[in-house]
């Protein structure tokens, strides 16, 4: 049998000691670095605000679509906004219906038009992990795009495209990836930047628009509705907004 010198063994007792204590303090000063356990990181903002399409009393003839009207709106904290040829799209749809629910529809909108929503007592800041999620339809060559209104009053149009969608489909889209262009709020067409380019096609785009205060989110179609039938038209439903709100004080 080997023998092992007792300074040897020594040696050996308080590497192991260090090894063990060592193992046992990795954790928990990765631990206690955090507050305790490693928080999930995020991967979506969180809700901000949701709507959901109600019909109010004065809507009972399920056979007639309504213009839109603010008792449409479920959250009686978010506002709806008009532009454009908006007074003139319509209700579409049954509510709880999952094969056609209740939302708006433009074939009757004989310009373009915009409709946004506000929260009555927050900002909705729409940077970072900002996403919107909601359901569309199309016909023709109408296009579902976003539009956003800055605490400043400018309105922008997004060039996220929502099209050729032949039943209604629920889609989800970060804000950090889409391109904006200036919108005219009465006319709802694309306006100039204002700004000077090197490129005169790129004086169209807004320079990093200041999304951290955001009034008012929605959607527009800036082509004319073609009527009633499968000529042209675009329709919405529910729609969630996910970001930061913000105080208006």
């Amino acid at each position: 049998m080997r023998c092992v010198s007792p300074r040897t063994a020594v040696g050996f007792l308080a590497l192991a000691i260090t090894c063990s204590a060592l193992a046992q303090q990795a954790p928990r000063e990765e631990g206690a670095a955090a507050g305790g356990e490693a928080p999930p990181r995020a991967m979506v903002a969180p809700l901000a605000f949701k709507v959901d399409w109600v019909r109010p009393p004065s809507q009972e003839n399920t056979k007639v679509r309504y213009t839109p009207v603010q008792e449409n709106v479920g959250d009686p904290n978010v506002e709806m906004k008009y532009y454009g040829a908006a007074k003139q799209i319509l209700t579409t749809g049954a509510p709880g219906n999952a094969l056609t629910p209740y939302g708006v529809w433009s074939g009757t909108a004989p310009a373009p038009f915009a409709m946004t929503f506000r929260l009555k007592d927050s900002y909705i800041d729409l940077t970072g992990l900002a996403t919107i999620r909601w359901f569309t339809k199309t016909s023709g060559f109408h296009v579902v795009r976003p539009v956003v209104k800055l605490a400043n009053g400018n309105m922008l149009v997004g060039d996220a495209e929502f099209s050729s969608i032949t039943m209604l489909t629920q889609s989800q889209f970060s804000l950090a990836s889409v391109h904006w262009i200036k919108l005219d709020p009465e006319k709802v067409v694309t306006l100039n930047s204002g700004r000077a380019a090197a490129n005169p096609n790129g004086e169209i785009w807004v320079p990093n628009p200041d999304l951290s205060k955001v009034d008012e989110i929605g959607f527009a179609d800036l082509i004319p509705g073609s009527g009633h039938g499968t000529g042209g038209w675009i329709q919405l439903g529910g729609i969630e907004v996910y970001g930061k709100s913000v105080p208006r004080n």
